[in-house]
């Protein structure tokens, strides 16, 4: 159970109700996620702003993903791993490169170059050195990926800590950091 309290969808009233409805057309379901973070709309709504403009911009779906994914494992963020485990599947990762992907390793040295930058970003806290941005660069992406790719981070980091330090209630298939195979 969330240490905070989740809304429910079918109580909710105001922004909150518009919000999770438009979660709900969709995704067909309100992830327990999005029912915590609409405690405060303006939080699901920036969530939503943030992952939206996103999900428009250089990066596919499947990249994206295997961002999400080597995020969640790298903050222990089980609600996460499992939320982009199932999502990944659902883009087209198999079960090897989704647990690749949480190691870092993409499925071709593009999406390698992509994640090895992702990482030190991570472990950097963003202070990424000039052979970073130049690895990441002579593997073939361009300063706009790159961009996205700290954004990625970003937004992975805010809804990483969001769920772990509210202990949101696991709604998809069980992951967890731990198991990596």
């Amino acid at each position: 159970m969330s240490r905070l309290h989740a809304v429910d969808p079918s109580t909710a009233h105001g922004k909150a109700k518009n919000l999770l409805d438009a979660v709900k057309g969709k995704l067909g379901v309100v992830p327990n996620m999005t029912r915590v973070m609409a405690i405060s709309p303006v939080v699901l709504e920036s969530y939503l702003g943030f992952s939206g403009a996103l999900a428009g911009g250089l990066l596919d779906a499947r990249t994206r993903e295997q961002i999400a994914l080597l995020t969640a494992q790298e903050n222990h963020c089980n609600y996460c791993l499992s939320a982009h485990t199932a999502i990944g599947k659902m883009v087209g990762l198999d079960h090897g490169q989704i647990v690749a992907s949480r190691e870092g390793d993409g499925s071709n040295p593009k999406t390698t170059a992509t994640l090895t930058f992702a990482k030190r970003v991570l472990e950097t806290k963003g202070q990424v050195s000039e052979a970073d941005l130049a690895a990441v660069g002579d593997a073939g992406l361009s300063e706009g990926e790159i961009a996205e790719i700290i954004a990625h981070v970003a937004l992975n980091v805010f809804t990483n800590y969001f769920n772990v330090a509210t202990d949101v209630e696991i709604d998809f298939p069980k992951v967890s950091y731990a198991e990596v195979a």
